[in-house]
């Protein structure tokens, strides 16, 4: 006689067993580390930050973690690549939208550098930081540095009076947009002072860039 009882009973118990947990993607995994290790540099600062403690924090083997980054250093870097390509794609959605004017590109800089830096909050600055410790990582920050600047006098140059906009003035540019941006994530101004005050130096820089004639002119010793 078939033992009915037992088969039923094999099968209450698969019915009332959890199922078993997804398995994550590579790519998927890969986000969500970076969520959390974001997570964990906003709640106990960057020092906090290992790969054994995204390890914890995830859930996961350590071995996962070092499957995506060999060292801390490999995870700063994916860090700040990750706001680096945030704000290279806010500033592309807000070009197509914006006015082919001085104005309107500088807005867009203004308005695109703070919001991103929002975005991530108070733990961007303690990245930025930690960058500056390895000559490796330093490199990195400075290589995307020089993507921004660059992506600024594209839009900027064709207003200014020389057609150019000078090293100088971005490196100005630069500063401002990362002290007010971090003085607006720490709450010292409001966003919109901070994108204000950012537009109006953005403003000025442009329109101090002199011609290249006026611009030899001045670097001539005087006699």
């Amino acid at each position: 006689m078939p033992k009915h009882g037992v088969k039923e009973a094999r099968a209450t118990s698969a019915d009332t067993d959890e199922p078993k947990r997804r398995r994550l993607s590579r790519q998927d995994r890969y986000r969500q580390l970076i969520e959390v290790a974001w997570r964990i540099v906003r709640e106990s600062g960057t020092d906090a930050l290992t790969l054994g403690s995204l390890a914890e924090q995830a859930g996961i083997a350590k071995p996962v973690v070092y499957d995506h980054f060999a060292t801390r250093n490999g995870l700063l870097a994916a860090l700040y690549g990750e706001f680096d390509m945030q704000q290279n794609a806010l500033i592309d959605a807000a070009i197509e939208n914006s006015e082919p004017t001085l104005a309107g590109r500088a807005s867009v800089i203004a308005g695109s550098y703070v919001d991103c830096v929002l975005a991530q909050g108070r733990e961007l600055p303690g990245v930025s930081a930690a960058l500056a410790g390895s000559p490796e990582l330093e490199s990195l920050k400075r290589e995307s540095e020089a993507a921004f600047l660059q992506k600024c006098r594209a839009l900027l140059a064709p207003f200014a009076p020389g057609k150019d906009i000078g090293v100088a003035g971005l490196r100005a540019m630069l500063g401002a947009a990362e002290a007010l941006s971090y003085a607006a994530a720490m709450d010292e101004i409001s966003a919109s002072q901070a994108k204000e005050e950012l537009l109006e130096t953005i403003l000025g820089m442009v329109s101090r860039q002199k011609r290249p004639a006026a611009r030899r002119a001045a670097s001539r010793p005087v006699s």
